[in-house]
């Protein structure tokens, strides 16, 4: 289709023509998008390969200094006059060293079986003495600690050996390496975003990555409320843990209750995304329009609505839904009787609904905020010239404004999408996962994975399950939000509304 042709649809056959090239498209775009994961991989191990290259190529060109740094740290820069670094290297490798003889290697030893000694009870005369065996936990908690910091100085030493090389070259020129507190001087100017991002790296690393790394074992483990330590141990099991959630044609009560709960979650993140996102956008365009009075006082009522914390509202949406709340209260005045609706705990069809719903309440004002920060920044001389070219109302909406929208919001799209696929709250404070069933493996009709997860971890004691689904979760996550933004128009087209 030409663009001439596509310019005079009417919006309902652009929006058709449009979702069909994207459901065209979708096959090539994850095959992209597996096809870069997999260069990704090549070239990590490309990249490994250069470094082993380096790494022999420096030790034949390398004086007795730098060859004696890949021994002992710090050795090169020690002998080119770099004393501060040469000790802070060797010191490194002294407490290195250290740390592994007196704890690392007690835990990293046993971190193949998990620990072998069982925990048992013996008998000091007539008293009983429980003795402690080995703790899983703590045996594949501090081998992830070792196996880190074993990188970390792995690093350390490359960089030990590459600083001994420079400096070797700085020597053969007739430089002189650079003092102390020139050093101090550069990382305070020319190095500054390194000194101001050092602290924040290691929290992270501290605070986000060792924890990632240990749930991602977890999943591997049968780590669960039978293997708890420290009465008992747990070992590793493979890819079990997924085999149990994905053996969907083995009829597995596990397998069952992840897909009912996968296909629920995503129509739920569909709905509850593009339902505050479509009924937002209503709003701001009625709250923005020309000739509408007290705009102010219409956009501070909503900004009062989520002024109120979330979890405020949704308790309070859970006690008037309840049979005996005030809704049913209202009904009952107006229908008379008692009505006495179900709406959270009865089938879930209305369940369902009825939390779509309640999150609209939540979650629109947000929308609508962001909506008219947005309508105002569009430029003006757009429509201008939309006017004088004849467009009406629906016309100018549909070629300017809903494109503009479009193409600023979707990143914004994709982070509530991902964002309604882990929104716990409305989920677990409106109605807990209800309504109940023996169809499902603790959970109920409306849970999502992230609250089955949460009750897994919580209520029966799953770890091993709950660290497979949240790897799975996470897999789900971040290729369709790879896949959707790589190919939007905020992507490719940066300068398109500049």
């Amino acid at each position: 289709m030409t663009f001439v042709e596509y310019k005079q649809l009417n919006p309902f056959q652009r929006f058709a023509y449009n979702f069909s090239k994207t459901v065209k498209s979708a096959p090539k775009a994850i095959a992209n998008f597996f096809k870069a994961i997999g260069m990704a991989i090549v070239k990590f191990f490309v990249g490994i390969g250069k470094g082993f290259k380096n790494y022999g190529v420096t030790f034949v060109k390398g004086d007795w200094a730098t060859k004696l740094s890949y021994i002992i740290f710090g050795v090169g820069d020690l002998s080119k006059g770099k004393y501060y670094k040469g000790i802070l290297y060797f010191l490194t490798e002294v407490l290195y060293i250290l740390f592994m003889m007196f704890f690392g290697w007690t835990y990293i030893s046993k971190f193949t079986t998990l620990g072998t000694v069982k925990s048992h009870v013996e008998y000091v005369g007539r008293a009983p003495k429980t003795v402690l065996g080995d703790n899983s936990m703590l045996i594949l908690l501090y081998s992830v600690l070792t196996i880190v910091i074993t990188f970390i100085v792995l690093a350390i030493y490359i960089s030990n050996i590459k600083d001994a090389y420079r400096h070797q070259q700085m020597k053969n020129e007739g430089k002189k390496p650079s003092t102390l507190k020139e050093d101090v001087k550069d990382f305070l100017d020319g190095k500054y975003h390194i000194t101001l991002l050092s602290f924040p790296t290691l929290m992270i690393g501290i605070f986000n990555i060792l924890p990632l790394i240990f749930m991602i074992l977890i999943a591997f483990t049968t780590y669960d409320k039978i293997n708890m330590p420290p009465a008992n141990l747990f070992t590793w099991c493979g890819f079990k843990n997924f085999g149990s959630v994905l053996d969907v044609f083995g009829g597995s009560l596990k397998a069952t209750t992840f897909v009912e709960l996968t296909k629920w979650t995503l129509i739920w993140a569909v709905f509850a995304t593009f339902t505050n996102y479509i009924l937002g956008m209503i709003v701001a365009l009625m709250i923005n329009k020309k000739g509408i009075k007290f705009k102010s006082l219409w956009r501070t009522l909503f900004v009062l609505a989520i002024a109120v914390p979330q979890f405020v509202s949704l308790l309070v949406m859970n006690q008037i839904l309840q049979t005996d709340g005030a809704l049913n209260i209202l009904l009952g005045y107006f229908m008379g009787g008692n009505p006495q609706i179900q709406f959270l705990n009865s089938t879930p069809l209305i369940a369902r609904t009825t939390v779509i719903i309640i999150n609209c309440w939540v979650g629109i004002p947000y929308t609508i905020l962001s909506m008219s920060g947005i309508l105002m920044n569009i430029p003006e001389d757009l429509y201008e010239s939309a006017r004088i070219d004849g467009a009406g109302p629906m016309r100018t909406f549909a070629s300017i404004t809903l494109p503009y929208m479009l193409f600023v919001t979707t990143p914004q799209l994709i982070t509530q999408f991902v964002g309604n696929i882990n929104n716990f709250n409305v989920i677990y404070l409106l109605t807990n996962g209800g309504p109940t069933t023996e169809k499902f493996y603790q959970a109920g009709y409306t849970d999502i994975l992230v609250t089955w997860l949460f009750k897994l971890t919580m209520s029966s004691q799953d770890y091993n399950l709950a660290a497979a689904i949240g790897i799975l979760v996470f897999i789900v996550c971040a290729t369709l939000s790879l896949i959707v933004y790589n190919n939007s128009k905020s992507m490719k087209d940066e300068e398109a509304f500049s």
